[in-house]
């Protein structure tokens, strides 16, 4: 058992740092092709975000645990939004944009409608995985478009800032793109080691994968959406905390699940209507906490960090 949990830590610290550095060459080559810092902000260090959900999740689905791969996916939204968006505004009362309330929480509320209505004949098949895939296409054409209109208008998004923090940064061509081949060898080596240790662990405790998807899987790819929501807050950068939130949750469901399942289509089982309804309830409560002055305060952020605990002491006490 110590061995698979040595798997876990080392494959999640594989995962964390091949992402990190695949984002770091990545917005590189970008800023070498003249991109606007704004759309890398929106695009490339989002999707670097999720990529540790997409790796663990397709290779999940591929080694034959597809309840760990949507798990994962449902876990580390849940966990985005309790856990790393309570203990950010714990640190720091999180304000948002009216663009953010207007345009960005719904699209994440309606993708979450949308995964729960896909799982309830218990298949993602590739025609509702493609669906997913056609949604997260259409989202980047929206979100660049957008920005582009912003930068028009002078008006700086968010996550611009994240860009011009990236920045900071120059690396040479070459340097970039040995950056980005490793960022992707220690994602796939780093997946496969972290499935094979959390799968061996499942079957160990006698744990369904569904309920290590929604634990320990998805508080291992949680961590970067913790670390840069929490850094952002500390810093006063709310706005980036948030944004962050809120974009890695619709990354996961139309990008991670969506490519993983046209890849591999995967049965959905060891999932409750209580798993669902607490991911609809957070993001349902992030908005209803940030509709009147468009702020999470301290309070707020408390009482999200509270239901992740009860959420997570229920899994367990249900195994």
């Amino acid at each position: 058992m110590i061995l698979y949990i040595l798997y876990i830590i080392v494959g999640a610290a594989c995962v964390l740092f091949g992402a990190d550095k695949m984002t770091d060459g990545s917005v590189a080559v970008a800023r070498k092709m003249r991109i606007s810092p704004l759309v890398i902000g929106l695009t490339i260090l989002a999707i670097g975000t999720s990529a540790p959900e997409f790796s663990v999740s397709l290779f999940s689905a591929i080694k034959g645990t597809p309840d760990m791969a949507v798990g994962n996916v449902i876990g580390s939204n849940i966990l985005n939004i309790l856990l790393v968006g309570g203990v950010s505004a714990c640190v720091m009362p999180l304000t948002t944009s009216r663009e953010t309330m207007v345009r960005q929480m719904p699209i994440m509320a309606v993708a979450s409608v949308v995964l729960m209505v896909l799982c309830l004949d218990g298949m993602l098949s590739r025609w509702d995985c493609l669906l997913l895939f056609i949604g997260f296409v259409l989202f980047m054409i929206y979100t660049v478009r957008n920005a582009k209109e912003s930068e028009k208008k002078g008006v700086t998004a968010a996550t611009s800032d994240t860009a011009e923090q990236k920045e900071e940064k120059p690396y040479p061509t070459g340097k970039a793109i040995l950056f980005i081949l490793a960022g992707l060898s220690l994602l796939v080596l780093g997946s496969n080691v972290f499935v094979n240790g959390a799968s061996a662990l499942a079957k160990e405790l006698g744990v369904s994968e569904a309920v290590i998807g929604l634990t320990i899987v998805a508080g291992g790819t949680s961590l970067p959406e913790l670390a840069t929501s929490v850094v952002a807050a500390y810093k006063g950068q709310t706005d980036i905390a948030l944004g962050n939130i809120i974009g890695s949750n619709v990354f996961n469901i139309l990008m991670a699940l969506g490519l993983t399942g046209i890849i591999s289509p995967m049965r959905v089982d060891g999932f409750t209507p209580i798993d669902f309804g607490i991911m609809l309830l957070s993001a349902a409560l992030l908005w209803i906490f940030t509709f009147s002055k468009r702020t999470l305060e301290r309070w707020e952020g408390g009482v999200l960090v509270a239901i992740c605990v009860g959420y997570l002491w229920y899994l367990v006490a249900s195994v």
